[in-house]
């Protein structure tokens, strides 16, 4: 496949969940910022072959800049604007993406996908039998609805999404032209409103969206294994 790879980071979260004064993405895992990691595992894993976007909110674009001299980030990125909504902010990021590349679309709070996973799911994307694929983990949970007197779900039925979730630029840029929909949970959600039919893949138990302060404790114990 010769399309150029564009990698969408979207960090553009407030992060008020974990209680820290400053958006998450900027927190220190051990000793470097979460973004930073996230960064890097993609710079690792694709090369040069793919050039990175990276969508923050306006407001700490320059804090951003600030942690980049700090920590000596040497991976090239260009920064995009983020908007009010994370759709706002993916469909910002879509505006610098050509057509006929492929995209990698990935929460800037997800820093330990591997670079296994990265580089399958990039060599798992054909124009005719894949133009959309999502890495899903089984629920082992038991599940339960708030609907009073509903029984319990059945989780065989259930996947947990993550991150990356890769498509073909023209499929995803047309879907993102559209509104807004309540029903929009994901990028996929958002690719299947065109009509693209969305593969899945087996996702990784490590790669985790640190949203807590809870996630960081387990992002820690990841690390030092």
């Amino acid at each position: 496949m010769n399309r150029r790879i564009f990698v969408i980071i979207v960090a553009g979260g407030s992060g008020q969940r974990m209680g820290a004064g400053i958006p998450k993405q900027f927190l220190p895992l051990d000793g470097k910022p979460i973004l930073q990691r996230t960064i890097e595992r993609f710079r690792d894993a694709l090369g040069e072959e793919a050039r990175l976007l990276v969508v923050l909110p306006g407001e700490h674009i320059d804090t951003w800049k600030g942690l980049c001299v700090r920590h000596s980030l040497d991976c090239p990125h260009s920064i995009v604007r983020g908007g009010i909504s994370r759709y706002q902010s993916v469909r910002n990021a879509l505006e610098k993406v050509p057509e006929g590349a492929l995209v990698m679309i990935h929460d800037g709070v997800r820093p330990f996908a591997s670079e296994d996973l990265l580089k399958k799911m990039v060599a798992s994307m054909d124009e005719s039998l894949c133009r959309a694929l999502v890495p899903v983990l089984p629920v082992t949970d038991t599940l339960r609805s708030t609907v009073e007197g509903e029984k319990a779900v059945d989780r065989s039925k259930i996947l947990r999404v993550q991150t990356p979730q890769v498509f073909f630029s023209e499929d995803i840029k047309a879907a993102y032209r559209g509104p807004f929909e309540l029903g929009f949970t994901d990028d996929a959600s958002v690719a299947e409103r065109c009509g693209v039919k969305i593969k899945t893949i087996p996702g990784e138990s490590f790669n985790i969206k640190i949203t807590t302060p809870e996630d960081m404790v387990f992002a820690e114990a990841i690390l030092r294994q």
